[in-house]
Protein backbone atom coordinates (compact mmCIF):
# COMPACT_ATOMS: atom_id res chain seq x y z
CA UNK A 1 0.00 0.00 0.00
CA UNK A 2 1.35 3.21 -0.86
CA UNK A 3 2.25 6.04 1.51
CA UNK A 4 0.13 8.60 0.05
CA UNK A 5 -3.01 5.89 0.33
CA UNK A 6 -2.25 4.89 4.24
CA UNK A 7 -2.47 8.83 4.78
CA UNK A 8 -5.81 9.12 3.60
CA UNK A 9 -7.13 5.66 5.23
CA UNK A 10 -5.41 7.25 8.88
CA UNK A 11 -7.24 10.89 7.97
CA UNK A 12 -10.76 9.20 7.80
CA UNK A 13 -12.70 9.81 10.98
CA UNK A 14 -16.62 9.74 10.97
CA UNK A 15 -18.93 12.62 11.68
CA UNK A 16 -20.40 12.02 15.41
CA UNK A 17 -23.76 12.15 13.85
CA UNK A 18 -23.26 9.19 11.32
CA UNK A 19 -21.38 7.46 13.88
CA UNK A 20 -24.15 7.50 16.18
CA UNK A 21 -26.47 6.50 12.60
CA UNK A 22 -24.19 3.13 11.85
CA UNK A 23 -24.30 2.36 15.44
CA UNK A 24 -28.13 1.89 15.56
CA UNK A 25 -27.64 0.19 12.38
CA UNK A 26 -24.77 -2.13 13.81
CA UNK A 27 -26.84 -2.98 17.16
CA UNK A 28 -29.92 -4.11 14.83
CA UNK A 29 -27.53 -6.80 13.50
CA UNK A 30 -26.25 -7.47 16.31
CA UNK A 31 -29.36 -8.12 18.08
CA UNK A 32 -30.51 -9.99 14.81
CA UNK A 33 -27.01 -12.19 15.35
CA UNK A 34 -27.25 -12.96 19.24
CA UNK A 35 -31.20 -14.10 19.42
CA UNK A 36 -29.99 -16.47 16.62
CA UNK A 37 -27.63 -17.88 18.48
CA UNK A 38 -30.10 -17.22 21.65
CA UNK A 39 -27.81 -15.14 23.43
CA UNK A 40 -29.65 -15.48 27.19
CA UNK A 41 -29.23 -15.47 30.77
CA UNK A 42 -31.00 -16.19 34.20
CA UNK A 43 -30.92 -14.05 36.93
CA UNK A 44 -32.41 -13.49 40.63
CA UNK A 45 -33.76 -10.22 42.17
CA UNK A 46 -35.04 -9.89 45.70
CA UNK A 47 -38.92 -9.32 46.46
CA UNK A 48 -37.97 -6.79 48.82
CA UNK A 49 -41.35 -7.13 50.32
CA UNK A 50 -41.19 -10.97 51.45
CA UNK A 51 -37.14 -11.28 50.46
CA UNK A 52 -38.02 -13.94 48.44
CA UNK A 53 -35.69 -14.40 45.50
CA UNK A 54 -37.46 -14.48 41.66
CA UNK A 55 -35.91 -15.80 38.95
CA UNK A 56 -35.87 -13.97 35.88
CA UNK A 57 -35.58 -14.89 32.07
CA UNK A 58 -34.05 -12.53 29.74
CA UNK A 59 -33.06 -12.82 26.06
CA UNK A 60 -31.34 -10.73 23.65
CA UNK A 61 -34.34 -9.33 21.22
CA UNK A 62 -34.33 -9.58 17.41
CA UNK A 63 -35.13 -5.88 16.31
CA UNK A 64 -34.13 -6.46 12.44
CA UNK A 65 -37.47 -8.09 11.98
CA UNK A 66 -41.40 -6.67 11.04
CA UNK A 67 -41.82 -5.56 15.02
CA UNK A 68 -38.25 -4.28 15.63
CA UNK A 69 -38.51 -1.52 12.38
CA UNK A 70 -42.51 -1.02 13.61
CA UNK A 71 -40.62 -0.28 17.15
CA UNK A 72 -37.97 2.05 16.00
CA UNK A 73 -40.21 4.03 13.90
CA UNK A 74 -42.65 4.37 16.15
CA UNK A 75 -41.21 5.35 18.89
CA UNK A 76 -38.25 7.49 17.62
CA UNK A 77 -40.75 10.72 18.55
CA UNK A 78 -41.00 10.08 22.11
CA UNK A 79 -37.74 8.61 22.39
CA UNK A 80 -36.53 11.68 21.56
CA UNK A 81 -38.60 13.81 23.80
CA UNK A 82 -38.16 11.80 26.24
CA UNK A 83 -34.35 11.96 26.59
CA UNK A 84 -32.82 13.19 29.61
CA UNK A 85 -30.08 15.07 28.31
CA UNK A 86 -32.36 17.09 25.55
CA UNK A 87 -34.70 17.98 28.39
CA UNK A 88 -32.09 19.04 31.25
CA UNK A 89 -30.01 20.91 28.24
CA UNK A 90 -32.56 22.87 27.23
CA UNK A 91 -33.95 23.99 30.33
CA UNK A 92 -30.16 24.87 31.75
CA UNK A 93 -29.64 27.16 28.67
CA UNK A 94 -32.29 29.37 29.81
CA UNK A 95 -30.82 30.40 32.41
CA UNK A 96 -27.22 30.56 31.30
CA UNK A 97 -27.80 32.06 28.23
CA UNK A 98 -29.51 35.19 30.42
CA UNK A 99 -26.35 35.19 32.61
CA UNK A 100 -23.99 35.37 29.44
CA UNK A 101 -25.65 38.02 27.72
CA UNK A 102 -26.26 39.94 30.89
CA UNK A 103 -22.34 40.23 31.41
CA UNK A 104 -22.81 38.49 34.95
CA UNK A 105 -20.62 35.22 34.01
CA UNK A 106 -18.15 37.57 32.65
CA UNK A 107 -17.59 39.65 35.20
CA UNK A 108 -17.62 36.86 37.57
CA UNK A 109 -14.85 35.14 35.86
CA UNK A 110 -12.85 38.46 35.70
CA UNK A 111 -12.98 39.39 39.27
CA UNK A 112 -13.01 35.78 40.76
CA UNK A 113 -11.15 33.10 38.41
CA UNK A 114 -8.35 35.08 36.88
CA UNK A 115 -6.21 35.49 40.20
CA UNK A 116 -6.49 31.69 40.71
CA UNK A 117 -3.67 29.29 38.93
CA UNK A 118 -4.57 27.07 36.57
CA UNK A 119 -3.84 24.28 38.63
CA UNK A 120 -5.66 25.16 42.02
CA UNK A 121 -8.96 26.16 39.17
CA UNK A 122 -8.79 22.68 37.74
CA UNK A 123 -8.39 21.54 41.14
CA UNK A 124 -11.85 23.89 42.35
CA UNK A 125 -13.39 22.56 38.80
CA UNK A 126 -12.93 18.96 39.32
CA UNK A 127 -14.25 19.00 42.79
CA UNK A 128 -17.31 20.62 41.94
CA UNK A 129 -17.81 18.17 39.48
CA UNK A 130 -17.54 15.20 41.99
CA UNK A 131 -19.49 17.35 44.19
CA UNK A 132 -22.51 17.75 41.43
CA UNK A 133 -23.16 13.79 41.38
CA UNK A 134 -25.05 14.90 44.52
CA UNK A 135 -28.15 15.77 42.74
CA UNK A 136 -29.22 13.83 39.38
CA UNK A 137 -26.91 14.86 36.02
CA UNK A 138 -27.13 18.61 36.93
CA UNK A 139 -23.10 18.48 36.14
CA UNK A 140 -23.74 17.60 32.72
CA UNK A 141 -25.74 20.53 31.75
CA UNK A 142 -24.33 23.34 33.79
CA UNK A 143 -20.92 22.61 34.91
CA UNK A 144 -19.70 21.30 30.96
CA UNK A 145 -20.63 25.02 29.23
CA UNK A 146 -19.56 26.95 32.49
CA UNK A 147 -15.93 25.46 32.26
CA UNK A 148 -15.71 26.15 28.20
CA UNK A 149 -16.43 29.46 29.24
CA UNK A 150 -14.41 29.86 32.33
CA UNK A 151 -11.12 28.14 30.61
CA UNK A 152 -11.46 30.38 27.42
CA UNK A 153 -11.69 33.39 29.77
CA UNK A 154 -8.75 32.39 31.26
CA UNK A 155 -6.46 31.78 28.16
CA UNK A 156 -6.42 27.84 28.31
CA UNK A 157 -8.58 25.89 25.42
CA UNK A 158 -12.10 25.36 26.68
CA UNK A 159 -11.80 22.00 25.15
CA UNK A 160 -9.46 21.51 28.42
CA UNK A 161 -12.32 22.94 30.50
CA UNK A 162 -15.03 20.94 28.99
CA UNK A 163 -12.82 18.01 29.66
CA UNK A 164 -12.23 18.62 33.07
CA UNK A 165 -15.81 18.82 33.99
CA UNK A 166 -16.57 15.71 32.53
CA UNK A 167 -13.67 14.01 34.45
CA UNK A 168 -15.25 15.39 37.88
CA UNK A 169 -18.85 14.43 37.37
CA UNK A 170 -18.23 11.05 35.09
CA UNK A 171 -15.08 9.43 36.63
CA UNK A 172 -15.71 11.28 39.98
CA UNK A 173 -19.69 10.31 40.40
CA UNK A 174 -19.15 7.44 42.92
CA UNK A 175 -18.11 10.20 45.18
CA UNK A 176 -19.47 12.92 46.88
CA UNK A 177 -19.16 15.12 50.29
CA UNK A 178 -22.92 14.21 50.82
CA UNK A 179 -25.55 12.16 51.71
CA UNK A 180 -27.67 12.21 47.97
CA UNK A 181 -29.77 10.77 45.44
CA UNK A 182 -27.72 7.28 45.01
CA UNK A 183 -27.60 6.22 48.00
CA UNK A 184 -31.84 6.75 48.44
CA UNK A 185 -32.04 4.62 45.16
CA UNK A 186 -29.23 2.33 46.00
CA UNK A 187 -29.55 1.34 49.59
CA UNK A 188 -33.15 -0.54 49.39
CA UNK A 189 -31.81 -2.60 46.91
CA UNK A 190 -28.19 -3.72 49.66
CA UNK A 191 -30.46 -3.91 52.10
CA UNK A 192 -32.82 -6.52 50.68
CA UNK A 193 -29.71 -8.46 49.84
CA UNK A 194 -28.47 -8.42 52.93
CA UNK A 195 -31.46 -9.62 54.85
CA UNK A 196 -31.16 -12.77 52.99
CA UNK A 197 -28.39 -13.72 55.25
CA UNK A 198 -29.60 -11.63 58.03
CA UNK A 199 -33.31 -10.94 57.87
CA UNK A 200 -32.24 -8.34 60.78
CA UNK A 201 -29.49 -6.41 59.17
CA UNK A 202 -29.81 -2.46 57.87
CA UNK A 203 -27.96 -0.06 55.87
CA UNK A 204 -28.18 3.42 56.89
CA UNK A 205 -27.76 6.19 54.60
CA UNK A 206 -24.84 7.40 56.01
CA UNK A 207 -22.84 4.06 55.48
CA UNK A 208 -20.38 5.32 53.11
CA UNK A 209 -20.36 8.95 54.34
CA UNK A 210 -16.02 8.91 55.51
CA UNK A 211 -15.27 6.63 52.30
CA UNK A 212 -16.87 9.13 50.04
CA UNK A 213 -15.22 12.46 50.97
CA UNK A 214 -11.72 10.86 51.36
CA UNK A 215 -12.10 9.67 47.91
CA UNK A 216 -13.72 13.38 46.10
CA UNK A 217 -10.48 15.33 47.56
CA UNK A 218 -8.15 12.23 46.76
CA UNK A 219 -9.75 11.63 43.16
CA UNK A 220 -9.64 15.49 42.52
CA UNK A 221 -6.24 15.14 43.16
CA UNK A 222 -5.45 13.09 41.06
CA UNK A 223 -7.26 14.26 38.58
CA UNK A 224 -5.74 17.56 38.27
CA UNK A 225 -2.27 15.63 38.01
CA UNK A 226 -3.64 13.85 35.04
CA UNK A 227 -5.25 16.77 33.07
CA UNK A 228 -2.25 19.39 33.75
CA UNK A 229 0.57 17.05 33.08
CA UNK A 230 -1.22 14.68 30.04
CA UNK A 231 -4.16 16.00 28.52
CA UNK A 232 -3.20 19.60 28.43
CA UNK A 233 -0.38 18.57 27.28
CA UNK A 234 -2.22 16.34 24.52
CA UNK A 235 -4.90 19.00 23.52
CA UNK A 236 -2.03 21.89 22.86
CA UNK A 237 -2.59 25.39 22.20
CA UNK A 238 -6.02 26.30 21.27
CA UNK A 239 -6.50 28.89 18.38
CA UNK A 240 -8.59 31.64 19.78
CA UNK A 241 -10.90 32.91 16.50
CA UNK A 242 -11.24 37.10 16.32
CA UNK A 243 -14.67 36.96 18.42
CA UNK A 244 -13.32 35.19 21.30
CA UNK A 245 -9.90 37.38 20.74
CA UNK A 246 -11.91 40.39 20.89
CA UNK A 247 -14.39 39.09 24.44
CA UNK A 248 -10.59 38.02 25.83
CA UNK A 249 -9.18 41.72 25.39
CA UNK A 250 -12.39 43.07 26.93
CA UNK A 251 -12.29 40.76 30.00
CA UNK A 252 -7.94 41.69 30.05
CA UNK A 253 -7.37 44.66 28.61
CA UNK A 254 -7.73 47.80 30.67
CA UNK A 255 -9.89 50.54 29.74
CA UNK A 256 -9.35 54.17 29.30
CA UNK A 257 -9.09 55.80 33.38
CA UNK A 258 -12.85 57.43 33.15
CA UNK A 259 -14.26 54.20 31.60
CA UNK A 260 -12.73 51.83 34.12
CA UNK A 261 -13.65 53.77 36.77
CA UNK A 262 -17.72 53.64 35.44
CA UNK A 263 -17.32 50.08 34.68
CA UNK A 264 -16.17 49.01 38.07
CA UNK A 265 -19.13 51.28 40.02
CA UNK A 266 -21.54 49.28 37.26
CA UNK A 267 -19.93 46.34 37.64
CA UNK A 268 -19.82 46.31 41.73
CA UNK A 269 -23.21 47.34 41.94
CA UNK A 270 -24.13 44.70 39.46
CA UNK A 271 -23.00 42.32 41.86
CA UNK A 272 -24.29 43.81 45.00
CA UNK A 273 -27.70 43.16 43.14
CA UNK A 274 -26.54 39.79 42.43
CA UNK A 275 -25.94 39.23 45.72
CA UNK A 276 -28.96 40.22 47.25
CA UNK A 277 -31.44 38.20 44.76
CA UNK A 278 -29.09 34.85 44.99
CA UNK A 279 -29.28 35.14 48.44
CA UNK A 280 -32.85 35.41 48.59
CA UNK A 281 -33.40 32.65 46.32
CA UNK A 282 -31.04 29.81 47.83
CA UNK A 283 -32.75 30.95 51.10
CA UNK A 284 -35.98 30.21 49.52
CA UNK A 285 -34.87 27.59 47.75
CA UNK A 286 -33.77 26.10 51.53
CA UNK A 287 -37.22 26.93 53.27
CA UNK A 288 -38.96 24.61 50.17
CA UNK A 289 -36.94 21.58 51.57
CA UNK A 290 -37.60 22.06 55.17
CA UNK A 291 -40.53 20.39 56.81
CA UNK A 292 -43.39 21.22 59.07
CA UNK A 293 -42.71 24.91 58.79
CA UNK A 294 -45.68 27.22 57.38
CA UNK A 295 -45.72 27.02 53.78
CA UNK A 296 -42.72 24.79 53.42
CA UNK A 297 -41.83 21.60 52.13
CA UNK A 298 -43.17 22.44 48.73
CA UNK A 299 -40.64 20.76 47.04
CA UNK A 300 -40.35 17.55 49.26
CA UNK A 301 -42.74 14.10 48.75
CA UNK A 302 -44.57 14.58 52.05
CA UNK A 303 -46.10 10.89 51.19
CA UNK A 304 -42.29 9.58 52.27
CA UNK A 305 -41.50 8.26 56.01
CA UNK A 306 -38.06 9.57 55.60
CA UNK A 307 -36.36 12.66 55.21
CA UNK A 308 -33.80 12.12 52.47
CA UNK A 309 -36.19 9.89 50.78
CA UNK A 310 -38.31 12.93 50.59
CA UNK A 311 -35.50 14.99 49.33
CA UNK A 312 -34.07 12.72 47.12
CA UNK A 313 -36.93 10.03 46.52
CA UNK A 314 -38.09 9.08 42.86
CA UNK A 315 -40.84 10.87 42.94
CA UNK A 316 -39.58 13.70 45.12
CA UNK A 317 -40.13 17.53 43.63
CA UNK A 318 -36.64 18.60 44.58
CA UNK A 319 -34.46 16.18 42.68
CA UNK A 320 -37.04 16.17 39.46
CA UNK A 321 -36.90 19.66 39.24
CA UNK A 322 -33.16 20.86 40.59
CA UNK A 323 -31.96 21.58 37.19
CA UNK A 324 -34.54 23.92 36.68
CA UNK A 325 -34.02 25.45 39.90
CA UNK A 326 -30.37 26.12 38.87
CA UNK A 327 -31.53 27.76 35.53
CA UNK A 328 -33.62 29.84 37.13
CA UNK A 329 -31.25 30.87 39.88
CA UNK A 330 -28.95 31.77 36.64
CA UNK A 331 -31.72 33.50 34.72
CA UNK A 332 -33.03 35.65 38.17
CA UNK A 333 -29.09 36.88 39.06
CA UNK A 334 -28.73 37.24 35.44
CA UNK A 335 -31.36 39.67 34.87
CA UNK A 336 -30.44 41.47 38.75
CA UNK A 337 -26.79 42.04 37.46
CA UNK A 338 -28.26 42.95 34.40
CA UNK A 339 -30.14 46.03 36.05
CA UNK A 340 -27.36 46.67 38.54
CA UNK A 341 -24.63 47.64 36.07
CA UNK A 342 -26.53 48.96 33.72
CA UNK A 343 -26.19 46.34 30.79
CA UNK A 344 -30.03 45.45 29.96
CA UNK A 345 -31.16 48.05 27.40
CA UNK A 346 -34.24 46.05 26.62
CA UNK A 347 -35.95 43.19 26.66
CA UNK A 348 -35.35 43.20 22.77
CA UNK A 349 -31.08 42.99 23.63
CA UNK A 350 -30.97 40.46 26.39
CA UNK A 351 -33.15 38.43 24.44
CA UNK A 352 -31.38 38.97 20.72
CA UNK A 353 -27.89 38.18 23.10
CA UNK A 354 -28.84 35.02 24.53
CA UNK A 355 -29.68 33.96 21.56
CA UNK A 356 -26.12 34.21 20.56
CA UNK A 357 -24.91 32.45 22.89
CA UNK A 358 -27.39 29.24 22.27
CA UNK A 359 -26.68 30.03 18.40
CA UNK A 360 -24.21 27.08 17.78
CA UNK A 361 -26.26 24.40 19.99
CA UNK A 362 -27.95 23.26 16.53
CA UNK A 363 -25.88 20.28 16.09
CA UNK A 364 -26.15 19.59 19.15
CA UNK A 365 -29.57 19.37 19.02
CA UNK A 366 -29.35 17.09 16.25
CA UNK A 367 -26.42 14.87 17.55
CA UNK A 368 -29.01 14.70 20.66
CA UNK A 369 -31.85 12.95 18.16
CA UNK A 370 -29.72 10.33 16.83
CA UNK A 371 -27.77 8.79 19.83
CA UNK A 372 -31.02 9.08 21.78
CA UNK A 373 -32.19 6.26 18.85
CA UNK A 374 -29.61 4.52 19.24
CA UNK A 375 -29.43 4.43 23.47
CA UNK A 376 -33.39 3.50 22.90
CA UNK A 377 -32.67 0.83 20.29
CA UNK A 378 -29.83 -0.70 22.55
CA UNK A 379 -31.57 -0.59 25.14
CA UNK A 380 -34.60 -2.34 23.70
CA UNK A 381 -32.50 -5.36 22.25
CA UNK A 382 -31.46 -6.53 26.46
CA UNK A 383 -27.78 -6.60 25.41
CA UNK A 384 -26.68 -4.72 28.07
CA UNK A 385 -28.92 -6.51 30.77
CA UNK A 386 -27.98 -10.01 29.29
CA UNK A 387 -24.16 -9.27 29.84
CA UNK A 388 -24.60 -8.04 33.47
CA UNK A 389 -26.97 -11.32 34.06
CA UNK A 390 -24.01 -13.38 32.82
CA UNK A 391 -21.32 -11.47 35.08
CA UNK A 392 -23.75 -12.14 38.22
CA UNK A 393 -23.76 -15.62 37.18
CA UNK A 394 -19.77 -15.98 37.02
CA UNK A 395 -19.30 -13.95 40.26
CA UNK A 396 -21.71 -16.81 41.51
CA UNK A 397 -19.77 -19.91 39.76
CA UNK A 398 -16.31 -18.62 40.91
CA UNK A 399 -17.21 -18.36 44.76
CA UNK A 400 -14.18 -16.45 45.07
CA UNK A 401 -13.49 -14.61 48.46
CA UNK A 402 -11.60 -11.73 50.03
CA UNK A 403 -9.10 -9.49 48.08
CA UNK A 404 -9.91 -11.81 45.06
CA UNK A 405 -13.73 -11.39 45.28
CA UNK A 406 -13.61 -6.98 45.71
CA UNK A 407 -11.42 -7.45 42.40
CA UNK A 408 -13.48 -9.91 40.36
CA UNK A 409 -16.42 -7.58 41.34
CA UNK A 410 -14.70 -4.71 40.49
CA UNK A 411 -13.83 -6.08 37.38
CA UNK A 412 -17.09 -7.36 36.15
CA UNK A 413 -19.31 -3.73 36.97
CA UNK A 414 -16.61 -1.48 35.16
CA UNK A 415 -17.63 -4.07 31.95
CA UNK A 416 -21.52 -4.47 32.49
CA UNK A 417 -21.16 -0.72 33.21
CA UNK A 418 -20.02 0.14 29.29
CA UNK A 419 -23.43 -1.73 28.15
CA UNK A 420 -25.95 -0.77 31.24
CA UNK A 421 -24.91 2.65 32.76
CA UNK A 422 -27.12 2.59 34.77
CA UNK A 423 -26.23 1.92 38.60
CA UNK A 424 -29.55 1.16 39.82
CA UNK A 425 -30.18 -1.64 37.02
CA UNK A 426 -26.83 -3.00 37.68
CA UNK A 427 -27.50 -3.22 40.72
CA UNK A 428 -30.55 -4.88 40.69
CA UNK A 429 -28.95 -7.61 38.69
CA UNK A 430 -25.82 -8.15 40.88
CA UNK A 431 -26.99 -7.57 44.13
CA UNK A 432 -28.56 -10.16 45.07
CA UNK A 433 -25.06 -12.27 44.23
CA UNK A 434 -22.64 -9.47 45.22
CA UNK A 435 -23.80 -8.64 49.08
CA UNK A 436 -24.65 -12.26 50.09
CA UNK A 437 -21.27 -13.73 48.75
CA UNK A 438 -19.38 -10.56 50.78
CA UNK A 439 -21.44 -11.27 53.53
CA UNK A 440 -20.29 -15.12 53.30
CA UNK A 441 -16.44 -14.09 53.43
CA UNK A 442 -16.76 -11.46 56.13
CA UNK A 443 -17.39 -8.27 53.60
CA UNK A 444 -19.98 -5.61 54.94
CA UNK A 445 -22.86 -4.99 52.22
CA UNK A 446 -22.00 -1.26 53.20
CA UNK A 447 -18.73 -2.05 51.24
CA UNK A 448 -19.96 -3.87 48.84
CA UNK A 449 -22.08 -1.06 47.94
CA UNK A 450 -19.42 1.18 47.27
CA UNK A 451 -17.77 -0.89 44.80
CA UNK A 452 -20.62 -0.69 43.27
CA UNK A 453 -20.33 3.08 42.89
CA UNK A 454 -16.26 2.89 42.21
CA UNK A 455 -16.95 0.30 39.45
CA UNK A 456 -19.81 2.36 37.83
CA UNK A 457 -17.39 5.22 38.23
CA UNK A 458 -13.96 3.99 36.58
CA UNK A 459 -15.69 3.24 33.17
CA UNK A 460 -19.00 5.64 32.81
CA UNK A 461 -17.30 8.25 31.18
CA UNK A 462 -16.08 5.86 28.17
CA UNK A 463 -19.20 4.75 26.64
CA UNK A 464 -21.22 6.20 24.64
CA UNK A 465 -24.27 4.54 25.89
CA UNK A 466 -24.24 7.04 28.78
CA UNK A 467 -26.96 9.21 27.92
CA UNK A 468 -24.91 12.54 28.77
CA UNK A 469 -21.64 11.24 27.11
CA UNK A 470 -23.42 13.33 24.32
CA UNK A 471 -23.82 16.50 25.81
CA UNK A 472 -19.61 16.04 26.26
CA UNK A 473 -19.61 15.37 22.88
CA UNK A 474 -21.52 17.81 21.39
CA UNK A 475 -19.85 20.84 23.12
CA UNK A 476 -16.35 19.59 22.21
CA UNK A 477 -17.54 19.91 18.82
CA UNK A 478 -19.09 23.53 19.38
CA UNK A 479 -15.88 24.58 20.46
CA UNK A 480 -13.61 22.71 18.34
CA UNK A 481 -11.70 24.87 15.54
CA UNK A 482 -10.32 22.15 13.52
CA UNK A 483 -11.70 21.14 10.31
CA UNK A 484 -12.38 17.31 10.79
CA UNK A 485 -15.30 16.85 13.84
CA UNK A 486 -14.18 15.21 17.17
CA UNK A 487 -14.98 11.59 16.46
CA UNK A 488 -16.30 9.55 19.46
CA UNK A 489 -12.99 7.60 19.55
CA UNK A 490 -11.46 11.00 19.31
CA UNK A 491 -13.52 12.42 22.68
CA UNK A 492 -13.29 8.98 24.49
CA UNK A 493 -9.37 9.47 23.51
CA UNK A 494 -9.14 12.85 25.24
CA UNK A 495 -10.01 11.40 28.64
CA UNK A 496 -8.56 7.98 28.82
CA UNK A 497 -5.34 8.92 30.61
CA UNK A 498 -8.34 10.14 33.23
CA UNK A 499 -10.08 6.61 33.46
CA UNK A 500 -6.85 4.64 33.83
CA UNK A 501 -5.18 6.61 35.80
CA UNK A 502 -8.44 7.51 38.08
CA UNK A 503 -9.44 3.97 37.81
CA UNK A 504 -6.48 2.14 39.39
CA UNK A 505 -6.35 5.06 41.82
CA UNK A 506 -10.38 3.38 42.59
CA UNK A 507 -8.96 0.29 42.99
CA UNK A 508 -5.41 0.69 44.52
CA UNK A 509 -7.64 3.36 47.48
CA UNK A 510 -10.46 -0.21 47.78
CA UNK A 511 -8.20 -2.58 48.30
CA UNK A 512 -5.75 -0.66 50.58
CA UNK A 513 -8.66 0.90 52.48
CA UNK A 514 -10.16 -2.81 53.17
CA UNK A 515 -6.73 -3.98 54.29
CA UNK A 516 -6.26 -1.35 56.93
CA UNK A 517 -9.76 -1.67 58.09
CA UNK A 518 -10.35 1.76 58.27
CA UNK A 519 -14.23 3.40 58.79
CA UNK A 520 -16.46 3.99 55.78
CA UNK A 521 -19.15 5.61 57.55
CA UNK A 522 -20.62 6.07 61.06
CA UNK A 523 -19.76 2.67 62.87
CA UNK A 524 -19.20 1.05 59.98
CA UNK A 525 -16.64 -0.94 58.85
CA UNK A 526 -15.45 -2.58 55.52
CA UNK A 527 -15.44 -5.78 57.21
CA UNK A 528 -18.46 -7.54 59.35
Amino acid sequence: MSKNKKMRLRKFSLHPITAFILLTFGVLILSWILSLFHFQANYTRVRPENLELESVFVSVKNLLNYDGIKYIISNAASNFASFGPLVSLLISLIGLSVAYASGLIDTFIKRVTLNISNKKLTFILLLVAIFSSLINEVGYVVLIPLAALLFLANGRSPLLGIITAFTGVAFGSGATFFVGSMEVNLIPLTTSSSRLIDPTFHVSLTSNLFIMIAFSIILAIIGTIVIENIVAKKLGKYKLSLEETQDLEKLLIPSEEQQKIALEINEKKGLKYTYIVGSLMILLFIYMIIPNLPGSGMLLDMSESTYLRQLFGPNSYFQDGFTYMVSLFFLITGIAYGVGAKTLKSDKKLIEKASDYTKNTGSLIVLLFFASQFIAVFEESNIGVVITALGANLIRDLSFSGIPLILLVLFVILICNLVLPSQVSKWTILSPVVVPLMMQSNIAPQFAQFILRAGDSITKGITPLLAYFIIYLGYLNIYNKEKEPITIRAAISYVMPCCIIMGLSWILLIVGWYLIGLPIGPGVFPTL
